[in-house]
């Protein structure tokens, strides 16, 4: 059985945000280290203000980005070389 639960790695441990029902103590895992999904604002010329403010703008388009028929521009440059 496989049961999923999310954490994050700090000072050589994991922190779960949750405590797993029905798993034992010393229970073997296996665990995958994700990217980070933290943006650096100020790399990229904006402040906190100015990205919950784009946020806002954005929001409309927000559904069809994120729809599974967009998922054919996910790598658009590298689709249209093989072309």
């Amino acid at each position: 059985m496989l049961n999923a639960i999310e954490g994050i790695y700090r000072n050589g441990k994991i922190e779960l945000t949750e405590v797993p029902e029905d798993v034992n103590n010393e229970t073997r895992v296996i665990v995958t280290f994700l990217k980070s999904k933290h943006i650096d604002l100020h790399e990229h010329g904006i402040d906190e203000k100015q990205a919950a403010d784009l946020r806002g703008r954005l929001s409309t388009f927000a559904e069809d980005w994120d729809s599974s028929e967009m998922n054919i521009y996910d790598n658009y440059d590298e689709s249209k070389s093989h072309i």
